[in-house]
């Protein structure tokens, strides 16, 4: 094998993450936008705080992200009633298309990437990478997680 795994990976995320970023400009979104929009579609009343650690990046980033999903009417920020300088996130219903529209884009590149793998290699494919995450993932026991 010429090219290590890591390489693999890396390179091919890399492309994913282009390709996405290329067709959500096109329907005026960027794959941060996008992350948040689904980040705060699964866990509904999300604070920021915790977004941004789901999301990997610094508070004040998200801060940003977060007023321009506003403005555009796609995000609602409430005070935290159990924390008066906490803001919870909420879609308003402006997101739903949005984010329909952005699903359908990843199921479009999607369908690229796989173009020519036959179901059984597709699902072959899914449970490996499964099993490098959860091998990779740290473990919540050790100390040192943190």
């Amino acid at each position: 094998m010429s090219e290590t795994i890591g390489f693999l990976l890396s390179d091919t995320s890399r492309l994913l993450r282009r390709r996405f970023d290329e067709r959500a400009r096109a329907h005026g979104a960027t794959r941060a936008q996008w992350k948040a929009l689904l980040g705060i579609s699964r866990q509904e009343g999300i604070n920021q705080g915790n977004l941004a650690d789901l999301l990997e990046v610094e508070p004040i980033t998200l801060c940003r992200m977060v007023d321009r999903l506003e403005e555009a009417g796609l995000v609602e920020r409430r005070r935290d009633p159990g924390d008066r300088r906490a803001w919870q996130l909420f879609l308003t219903p402006k997101a739903g298309p949005v984010l329909a529209e952005l699903h359908h884009v990843a199921a479009e590149l999607t369908a690229q990437a796989l173009a020519g793998f036959p179901e059984a290699e597709v699902i072959a494919l899914s449970a490996s990478l499964d099993r490098i995450r959860a091998n990779l993932a740290p473990d919540p026991k050790d100390p040192s997680h943190g």
